[in-house]
């Protein structure tokens, strides 16, 4: 990105902002430096070879005042101040350009790594009250969550939010984007688990008419309908491994290209993305790009579940309750939802409410994930068989129902089935011969 499309490397707020930004890290890698980490709290500072500059680089090919670094809501501004060797960024000259953290540029032989303050994130603003912009919460974890969101009102650093399902990260996005400086502009969110593999690009990036198969027309993508604001990127753990490099240089750069299209275009967008996953696992298991992860946690941002928080159980009911009607919840009834233990977190709860306002009495509780299956094995246990024989008997019930469901998805093409489970072909045949016979659709 060059300095002949200024455009691209301007900051995309609109008005004064209303919270500083987030404060910038900016540490000195490949050369000493005076100091080697500086914080970058507010303004402008200025590096160099030589005094007075803010950070004194000793290197011969930095020159006495090679760049200045300003603080944006995206990041930081970088400006060469005509220096010498000249200022790079993946490679090309720039002579200004905004960066988010978690972007590298090179100053002659030095490299500037531009990294989040997370001690200022994590400073206590004191947050008063049980809700910020729609998100409700009166417990010690929310209000502190409040209060990074209420910190990050003058930022526009891309964030991850991280959280089981049912916990509400969609209502925190909507929340981050309300308290932004881009809140007038658009919020679109994708859900990256609900799109058909082979429509990624297109949903994300756009594509041109005849770019393929049953594109009879151009569309716009997520990117840019989002222009100028904010784009969700729900289940950002289910994006294709292979579709992850285009989502970096995107985020690198800036820059879009729809599928078929010729030449990228230049967004302006402000990135949220949620998992339910935890991505440094699926980073460690080479399913998630390392590179794309930091990108993404510039600020990661924890979404308690609800069993953390039983505070936030009776403010979040009544609010339900609103909504379906009802004027208020007996306090019985508040007694008995707190009592829960919610694995489906707020989703399960809003559900129970809703329940409860239309029959009158609340539904039972939902079981964790495997608590069926606890109690069906349970009931199977036999403490009068010895452990071998009565371990074999479940493990056959298992592989029958195994096959049975893995032979009806199949219908019943057992070459398939094997890839499916990665049995070898005549192993597969062998247990099929020996738990069957399975009828159509698998049934035994």
């Amino acid at each position: 990105m060059s300095s002949d499309t200024p455009d691209s490397t301007a900051t995309f707020v609109r008005g004064a902002s209303r919270t500083r930004p987030l404060e910038i890290l900016i540490r000195v890698v490949g050369a000493t430096a005076t100091p080697p980490l500086f914080r970058l709290k507010t303004g402008t500072c200025v590096i160099g070879s030589a005094a007075p500059c803010d950070i004194i680089v000793s290197d011969s090919t930095v020159s006495r005042m090679h760049a200045e670094l300003h603080l944006v809501p995206e990041g930081v501004a970088v400006r060469d101040l005509g220096s010498r060797n000249g200022t790079y960024y993946l490679g090309q000259r720039v002579e200004k350009i905004v960066l988010s953290p978690g972007a590298r540029v090179e100053i002659g032989a030095a490299t500037l790594s531009i990294e989040p303050d997370a001690q200022a994130l994590g400073e206590d603003v004191g947050f008063q009250g049980e809700e910020y912009r729609g998100a409700v919460g009166q417990s010690a974890p929310m209000r502190k969550l409040f209060g990074v969101l209420t910190r990050l009102e003058g930022s526009l650093v891309t964030a991850l939010l991280e959280g089981e399902s049912g916990v509400g990260k969609e209502v925190v996005a909507n929340a981050l984007h309300a308290g932004s400086q881009v809140a007038s502009w658009p919020m679109v969110t994708v859900n990256c688990g609900a799109i058909p593999r082979e429509l990624v690009a297109s949903e994300l990036f756009g594509h041109k008419k005849g770019a393929f198969t049953g594109a009879v027309e151009a569309r716009a993508g997520a990117f840019d309908e989002a222009d100028g604001g904010t784009l969700f990127l729900d289940e950002i753990g289910e994006l294709p491994l292979d579709l992850q490099p285009a989502l970096l240089r995107v985020l690198e750069t800036g820059e879009v290209r729809a599928v078929g299209a010729d030449r990228p275009h230049t967004v302006r967008v402000r990135v949220i993305a949620a998992t339910n996953r935890d991505l440094a696992e699926e980073v460690a298991a080479g399913r998630f790009r390392e590179d794309l992860y930091y990108r993404l946690a510039v600020v990661r941002l924890r979404i308690p579940p609800l069993r953390e928080r039983v505070e936030d159980i009776e403010p979040l009911a009544r609010r339900f309750a609103a909504a379906a009607g009802l004027k208020d919840v007996p306090a019985p009834v508040v007694e008995a939802l707190k009592s829960r233990s919610y694995p489906g977190n707020l989703r399960e709860l809003r559900n129970a409410v809703q329940a409860y306002a239309a029959l009158g009495v609340l539904p039972e509780p939902a079981r964790r994930p495997g608590a069926t299956l606890d109690l069906a094995l349970g009931e199977l246990v036999d403490t009068s068989k010895p452990y071998a024989d009565l371990k074999e008997d479940l493990t056959d019930r298992f592989t029958r129902l195994y096959l049975a469901a893995l032979l009806a998805r199949t219908g019943g093409n057992q070459s398939a089935a094997a890839r499916l489970a990665g049995l070898d072909r005549t192993h597969l045949g062998r247990l099929v011969a020996k738990y069957g016979p399975f009828g159509p659709g698998g049934k035994s």
